[in-house]
């Protein structure tokens, strides 16, 4: 697997990183081989999961929530 092991990278470095992983994605998985789709899928893994150990009290939107999205279909109706 190519690239840093997550846990070496400083936070500015781990969010550049994830940055770049997320916009490359659609791209990847409209046009990437099944290797590159895999290969994009474990480094995606490895930096989300970094983030969310050294994150494991980050804030979240209640709309990101299933009562939060389930408020947002009621008032939709």
């Amino acid at each position: 697997m190519a690239g840093v092991d997550p846990a070496r990278l400083d936070d500015q470095q781990l969010m550049r990183e994830l940055e770049t992983i997320h916009r490359t994605r659609h791209d990847t998985l409209l046009h990437g081989s099944n290797d590159a789709l895999r290969a994009h899928n474990l480094r995606m893994a490895q930096l989300e999961g970094e983030y969310l150990r050294r994150h494991p009290r980050r804030p979240v939107a209640r709309g990101r929530t299933r009562a939060g999205a389930r408020e947002r279909d009621v008032a939709l109706s």
